[in-house]
């Protein structure tokens, strides 16, 4: 980067340095009065501290807003065809279950991915406890058989009485009018239904929860319901209201097409539910557990760090000479030998046999050559690099002496997690309840006539919109009357609720509330980095180690609520507005999904790359920023400035320190996840004999569930408490670059860093000669 710059303290072995690149700024000067965090500072980006605060603010009237009008019940519960929700609204409260009039209804909606049954559904006290069909009463009514109602009133719309409308004169529904069939066509009562039990609430035919439950009889079951449906019809086929014939054996296929899906994925939702109630508590032990393991590590880290590394490096090394002459010997074999081995890729052409390319010696020749350039360019780079490595394992040891030395940084991050846990509840709980803010949307519908629909007469929507908390009649009906169309006037025309339609402003507060997360998220994660910043650089800047302060984590905390809030909400704002735009293009990319031109889609895909590619530099540049503001109490801009340039004039040391402690955390990341993993799976399969007897697993249905959720929790765990290690050394090593920078090594300007350092880089420093009296 520049020319040689001797130094008289330089001894032998010392390492070249390097006049810095004015590009870059100017290096660091000493500062006498420098002595590590100082604590003479001032509050930094007010401004953005208070458009933060104004933007919690905001975050409690979204809050407001979503807790007076949501009501997460209408996500849980079932709700009828007038928007009721069955067992909550008064009316229905002792009607706890949904009864749907016609399940084959479903079974289209649910081919076709819809989420809602174009059919009347009730709320019922008790589900039906056999198997009929209403059309059998038709049928008596042609031969003059006056029909049992007994068996379809308890199931009919509510208020609604068969028997008194069918023995009405004046009612539509009178016997002479063929008032029965009528009654179907208009749904006022069920056409059919089925033996049923309650499932989540909602009525389901028995024998599809048999097949569901995986009993040994469901066939038997299932042809049980269809010997039921045959003696119903008296052996005829079911003809529905709207002219389709069934025969009785199709009829169990259908409605299996119409809940099963729903079933699985309710079934198994509610079996989930179960085996977290029964196992939370050994899921609390074993993320307890993970703690414990990560604590461990981190300790044994400023032991197990150089040899981690050196076995790394020596096993890499070892893995690619070893595929070399692996790679050699497969070639001499196939060379020997006179068979397929002589043919070329080029006689082979493609295939999906991939045994065929490991036949061919040129295959193997190829690999050869590939790791043999591999293993020269590893090896070489390690030669050129060996100093700068050893500098990144000091800085390792340096940073697990810090975390030691300041054994409350390792607890400190249950702070922040705490903080998190709180945050994503919060912001879960507003996006139900906004999610469960919709209003009713109600259309007019003709149960017997399918084209009463305002795309099929091409009106207006709000033509056929209504409100379903009042009884609707067509005779108070303007809207339909004033269209100047007819062919409305002899249906039985009712008001029917179709989905709770989420308003605007609820869309645009979830997007807020989004916003919300990341911001707050970023923002409690950039106050943990300041503070554990401020407190190793305390550690570091400290001549005497012995002399670090007592409570530096305290001390740091204080500094960073008190004067840097605007700095920690600027940087968060930066990398949650990224954030943002990211989450808007996989938004626009799954809305066009299907619609787009090559061209917009490979923009789309460039676009995501560079955000992708921004907010991980943005990270970066960010949590070195942090590093300068708990030094140094700057504003957000000037650190990030200063750190940027900082790294620059020692990129190369800033990559290699960078990677090597990647690889020890991932190494620690790995370890913890997979020792928790592995010790969960073997408890709840009861796999150890001694631990199963005194011990015993809980009895779930998903025995992996636990072990998943133990093995993510642990991941989440061990990322956290690594972070600390991972902030150890990267402010160690800024506080490093500095001082190679601001001092020289004479007894006015000593070096702080470690003699192990010291060593590693050719310094020292100058003892200072007594003069005799």
């Amino acid at each position: 980067m520049g020319k040689k710059n001797g130094s008289e303290n330089d001894d032998e072995g010392s390492e070249v340095e390097f006049v810095a690149d004015k590009n870059y700024g100017d290096p660091e000067k000493y500062d006498p009065s420098f002595h590590g965090p100082i604590d003479n500072r001032s509050c930094t980006d007010v401004i953005c501290c208070l458009l933060f605060l104004a933007f919690i603010v905001g975050m409690f009237v979204v809050g407001g807003y979503a807790w007076m009008n949501g009501d997460p019940r209408k996500l849980v519960y079932p709700t009828d065809y007038k928007g009721q929700i069955c067992g909550i609204t008064p009316g229905v409260e002792t009607k706890k279950y949904l009864f749907f009039f016609d399940l084959l209804k479903c079974s289209s909606t649910l081919s076709s991915f819809q989420l809602t049954c174009p059919t009347k559904q009730i709320c019922l006290e008790t589900c039906p406890t056999e198997t009929y069909t209403a059309l059998t009463e038709v049928f008596l009514n042609v031969v003059n058989v006056a029909p049992d109602f007994s068996k379809i009133k308890p199931y009919c719309d509510y208020g609604f009485d068969p028997e008194t409308e069918y023995n009405d004169p004046t009612s539509k529904y009178h016997r002479d009018a063929d008032g029965l069939q009528k009654m179907l066509e208009d749904e006022k009562c069920p056409t059919y239904y089925v033996e049923s039990e309650p499932f989540l609430d909602r009525c389901v035919p028995q024998f599809l929860i048999d097949v569901v439950e995986g009993v040994l009889d469901a066939a038997t079951s299932k042809d049980q319901f269809t010997s039921n449906i045959t003696d119903s019809l008296n052996g005829k086929n079911l003809t529905l209201s709207n002219g389709q014939t069934f025969q009785p054996e199709d009829l169990a296929s259908y409605l299996s097409d119409a809940v099963t899906i729903f079933l699985n994925f309710q079934k198994t939702a509610a079996m989930i539910l179960d085996d977290f109630y029964a196992v939370w508590y050994s899921i609390l032990l074993g993320l307890c557990a993970a703690m414990l393991v990560s604590f461990v590590y981190i300790v044994l880290m400023r032991f197990i760090a150089g040899p981690m590394v050196l076995f790394g490096i020596i096993g890499l090394h070892a893995v690619t000479a070893w595929g070399c002459y692996y790679c050699w010997t497969r070639y001499k074999e196939l060379e020997d030998m006179q068979t397929d081995a002589e043919q070329s890729l080029a006689d082979i052409g493609f295939t999906t046999d991939l045994n065929s390319y490991l036949n061919l010696k040129d295959t193997w020749y190829a690999f050869g050559i590939t790791l043999a350039v591999i293993f020269g360019l590893l090896l070489l780079i390690t030669l050129c690099l060996c100093k700068q490595i050893r500098i990144a394992i000091g800085m390792i040891q340096e940073a697990s002496k810090a975390v030691a030395s300041i054994i409350s940084t390792l607890f400190f991050p249950v702070v922040p997690f705490i903080l998190q846990v709180i945050l994503f509840f919060v912001w879960g709980s507003i996006a139900l309840f906004l999610a469960s803010s919709g209003v009713q949307d109600c259309l007019k519908v003709a149960p017997s006539d399918s084209t009463f629909t305002y795309v099929d007469w091409n009106v207006s929507r709000v033509n056929f919109e209504c409100d379903c908390s009042v009884n609707y009649t067509k005779a108070d009906d303007t809207a339909l009357s004033q269209l100047n169309i007819s062919g409305f006037e002899d249906l039985d025309i009712t008001c029917e609720f179709q989905s709770y339609e989420v308003p605007d402003l609820a869309l645009y507060f979830q997007a807020y509330n989004l916003f919300g997360l990341f911001w707050l998220m970023y923002f409690i994660i950039a106050l943990c980095q300041v503070t554990l910043a401020g407190a190793f650089a305390s550690w570091y800047w400290t001549f005497h180690k012995k002399d670090t302060p007592t409570l530096a984590v305290t001390a740091s905390f204080w500094r960073a609520i008190r004067y840097h809030l605007g700095s920690i909400a600027f940087g968060s704002l930066i990398i949650a507005i990224i954030k943002m735009i990211r989450v808007f293009l996989e938004y626009l990319e799954r809305k066009l999904k299907g619609q787009e031109n090559d061209v917009v889609k490979y923009l789309i895909k460039c676009l995501k790359c560079c955000f992708w590619c921004l907010e991980k530099f943005m990270k970066f540049l960010n949590k070195n920023a942090y590093i300068m503001i708990a030094v140094y109490g700057k504003n957000f801009c000037t650190s990030a400035k200063k750190a940027f340039f900082l790294l620059m004039r020692n990129f190369l040391r800033v990559f290699v320190v960078n990677q090597l402690t990647d690889f020890l955390l991932f190494l620690g990341v790995l370890f913890v996840v997979f020792l928790c993993s592995v010790c969960s799976f073997y408890y709840f399969t009861n796999s150890i004999t001694v631990v199963a007897e005194y011990v015993p697993a809980p009895d779930v249905n998903y025995y992996w569930l636990p072990i998943i959720t133990i093995g993510v929790g642990s991941y989440v765990i061990a990322k956290g408490f690594f972070s600390v290690y991972d902030m150890a050394v990267d402010t160690l090593f800024l506080c490093f670059l500095e001082d190679l920078e601001r001092h020289d090594g004479s007894a006015e300007k000593p070096y702080y860093m470690s003699k192990n350092l010291m060593k590693i880089v050719g310094k020292k420093n100058k003892k200072i000669k007594k003069t005799k009296q």
